[in-house]
């Protein structure tokens, strides 16, 4: 078996990544890299033949592997493969979601002082959150570009505001909040999010979230309004061995 790992542009490797998104059905935190060119895309051959291809982060935590695919009749080869890839690249780093499975074998066989970056949330189940005191309405133009799409108007003014990106990984689209300081712990975040999921399925997409792990408050918000965790972000030093 020969393998061979050139360097090459995007476009190249864009219809083995409409496999890798099918086949991980999930979201993709770092989507939208390798099509922004934020990752340097190689392409993996196997006997002269396409078998998959890899990324490589060049601007943000550069050398960083973040995404590597084979197609199924090579799958076997992956290590020999994955090995090759990082030999050519120069790749110093990987990094692999825990609900991607190829990602973190490689991950665990080629690396080392392994860290958990950002939790990665899931839709699961349907919640029926009151108000505390409010109501949630499209935001203002005005609101909407200091703040996000949405907000939870209460009293005064608004208390609690969010929506959803859509440069990741369709279907899914990522939501965020946030909860102005003296309105916190009173409820209006986890509504907030129920609603924006809400919003989010209306625009034909799947709600999702992370958090860092270290943030409480929010992974409790996110839990309360139906979501749970159902994977997490690792990154590993390189090492090879023998």
């Amino acid at each position: 078996m020969q393998i061979q790992v050139e360097r090459t542009e995007y476009k190249e490797i864009e219809a083995l990544r409409d496999l890798y998104r099918q086949e991980a059905n999930c979201q993709i935190i770092c989507d939208s890299l390798l099509r922004r060119e934020l990752a340097d895309a190689y392409l993996i051959l196997v006997d002269g033949r396409r078998a998959g291809y890899g990324g490589v982060r060049n601007k943000y935590d550069p050398g960083r592997l973040m995404e590597f695919y084979t197609l199924p009749h090579v799958r076997s080869q992956a290590q020999a493969l994955f090995r090759e890839l990082i030999r050519v690249s120069g790749a110093i780093e990987i990094e692999a979601q825990t609900n991607m499975p190829l990602m973190v074998t490689m991950l665990y066989d080629c690396a080392t002082d392994i860290t958990e970056g950002s939790i990665l949330f899931q839709d699961a189940f349907i919640t029926d959150l009151p108000c505390p005191n409010g109501v949630f309405r499209r935001a203002t133009p005005e609101e909407a570009e200091a703040k996000g799409a949405w907000v939870v108007e209460a009293g005064s003014g608004v208390v609690a505001w969010g929506g959803f990106l859509c440069h990741y990984n369709p279907p899914y689209g990522d939501i965020f909040m946030e909860v102005a300081e003296p309105a916190r712990r009173q409820g209006y975040g986890s509504y907030l999010v129920q609603e924006v999921k809400r919003v989010c399925y209306e625009a034909g997409r799947r709600p999702a979230a992370r958090c860092n792990p270290t943030n409480l408050a929010s992974r409790r918000t996110l839990q309360k309004a139906g979501f749970l965790p159902c994977g997490r972000m690792l990154v590993g030093k390189i090492v090879l061995g023998g």
